[in-house]
């Protein structure tokens, strides 16, 4: 999503000193059977084609979407229009934020939802696929 090139860069009060690049290679080391792509553009055209592109053979995309979940129709309709389970990260508490980040036009559309546990998010919604993954080999 946008603004998560400057992770580590800008309000760390908020979210933080690591960059999303440094996270994801601890994600990957933790997860080495788990084969995961990682896309960023700050483009809301870029990331509805994106979710276009893989939205019809992945097993799960984690998105966060920043400031696009509180106003991007776009992004909202290409949710609904693939077929793969989208789970909504924020890092920040959206809830504890300006009120117009406490509306997601996304959440309806998606799997679930973590906000405000930082990168770890991420993780967490990684596990869902992953526990979902396994059910269905039962």
């Amino acid at each position: 999503g946008p603004n998560l090139n400057l992770l580590g860069v800008r309000e760390k009060s908020i979210y933080g000193t690591n960059t999303f690049e440094d996270y994801y290679e601890t994600l990957c080391t933790e997860f080495p059977d788990i084969t995961m792509d990682y896309f960023q553009s700050n483009i809301e055209g870029e990331i509805v084609d994106k979710l276009h592109e893989i939205g019809f053979n992945y097993d799960g995309i984690i998105l966060n979407a920043g400031a696009y979940t509180h106003t991007s129709v776009a992004i909202t309709d290409a949710i609904a229009g693939i077929k793969t389970p989208v789970f909504e990260v924020h890092i920040s508490n959206i809830y504890c934020r300006e009120d117009f980040r406490h509306k997601s036009l996304l959440s309806r559309n998606c799997v679930g939802i973590i906000s405000g546990v930082g990168l770890e998010g991420y993780k967490l919604a990684l596990l869902h696929y992953i526990f979902e993954s396994k059910k269905k080999k039962k």
